[in-house]
């Protein structure tokens, strides 16, 4: 550990100046580099302290309902909530402002770094979302008798051949956690191979799963008509889906779409991307219905995550530009599958669970999604199982909030 600490530490002084020019070079500023440096004044927190870290914006979603239940449950303790990325910064913030008593950066696995980070946050226990290997943190953690969880944790198969590769290495840092607990029995068994203690390793299942079905009830007169649901649409999305929606409305006359964009500012631009076409529309402020419309806008605040109730498949947004894809789990809760285009790394994970079964589908390119939509509505068979494998996969992935707190109450 002492040599990986020396090297680290020079390779890091030397490193640093380069990659932060390069940085600057590219427009891309290195934010949060005090905080990694472990150069920032936290609030007095006492010394009863639960730390979360999620990296970027995946895993600060996940730990988003797991965070709000230790605040229930551990009221004496104090929350720290840290990230390695700005935009995970920025979700965390918006998220937590009002539950964590502290957000800031995690920091550089570089032992002075980690040491002023310590120091100053001393936590009572650490828990890590998805699979984060920092060697110097863990041994910090482990000398300080600090407990370290990694918690949802999975393992892709490129990483786990890297990993593999230094298992020997991998073997040592590992035996510094106190608890591994995966997504997986898949997940467990990597972990388990490159030297993590099968004693300590267990299976949680997947936090994002953690989901409630709105109770809200929803009219919009379907009249047995089959509802497509387009949520949280970014800028060229719309074009793509209302150029399928029109082609598949020649082929299935009972079809509608919903419409959802992200940002209800361009409610604008997609009227204006409608008014050559011939479809009647309408927007949900003016209580429009299916009756009239081959396509109602939700123009509104709030309300995505029940319209999914009343869908019979939705696509994903944010999945056909680099944002990264929204949370599919709000359509797979009413057992409605799901389509998303390429770019869902928010969301891997879910999507890799999903895809195991006729649950959710990654296409590469709008014919594919055009073809896979098709699909859905014109293979009844094929549509009801994708739908029985959503409320399959769900009740499967269930439970894992639960097990976490439990492991807390244990250790505290």
């Amino acid at each position: 550990m002492i040599i990986y600490e020396i090297l680290s530490t020079i390779l890091f002084i030397i490193m640093m100046p380069v990659y932060s020019l390069i940085r600057i070079f590219n427009g891309k500023f290195v934010y949060g580099w005090k905080e990694k440096l472990g150069i920032f004044n936290p609030p007095d927190l006492g010394n009863k302290i639960i730390m979360y870290h999620g990296v970027s914006v995946g895993e600060v979603i996940a730990l988003e309902n797991l965070i709000k239940k230790t605040k229930e449950v551990f009221t004496d303790y104090k929350i720290v909530v840290t990230t390695g990325t700005k935009t995970g910064q920025e979700i965390a913030k918006k998220k937590f402002s009002t539950i964590a008593d502290y957000i800031t950066y995690f920091p550089f696995d570089i032992r002075f770094c980690v040491n002023n980070f310590l120091k100053k946050i001393h936590p009572s226990v650490v828990l890590i979302a998805e699979t984060e290997i920092w060697p110097t943190f863990a041994y910090q953690c482990k000398k300080r008798n600090i407990p370290l969880l990694t918690i949802n944790g999975r393992i892709s198969d490129s990483t786990y051949k890297l990993y593999k590769t230094f298992k020997i290495f991998f073997k040592y840092i590992l035996k510094n956690y106190t608890e591994i607990l995966t997504q997986s029995e898949e997940d467990k068994n990597k972990l388990i191979a490159i030297g993590a203690q099968p004693a300590h390793t267990h299976v949680m299942k997947n936090l994002k799963f953690d989901i409630k079905k709105s109770i809200e009830t929803v009219d919009l007169d379907k009249h047995g008509k089959r509802i497509i649901i387009a949520g949280s649409t970014h800028k060229g999305e719309d074009e793509i889906i209302i150029n399928a929606f029109v082609n598949l409305k020649q082929k299935f006359p009972d079809i509608k779409l919903l419409l959802a964009p992200r940002h209800i500012q361009r409610v604008p631009q997609i009227k204006d991307t409608l008014a050559p076409l011939h479809l009647s529309y309408g927007t949900r402020s003016d209580n429009s219905s299916f009756i009239d419309n081959d396509l109602i806008i939700l123009d509104t605040l709030g309300e995505l995550s029940k319209m999914y109730s009343i869908c019979d498949f939705a696509f994903i947004g944010g999945s056909f530009n680099k944002t990264g894809g929204h949370n599919p789990l709000e359509a797979i809760v009413y057992s409605k599958p799901v389509v998303s285009g390429p770019s869902i790394h928010n969301f891997r994970d879910i999507y890799w669970i999903l895809e195991r079964s006729k649950a959710g589908k990654v296409v590469k390119t709008p014919q594919e999604l055009e073809n896979y939509m098709e699909k859905l509505l014109s293979d009844k068979e094929f549509y009801d199982q994708a739908c029985q494998d959503c409320e399959k996969v769900f009740k499967d992935q269930q439970g894992a909030l639960d097990t976490v707190i439990t492991r807390l109450q244990t250790i505290l």
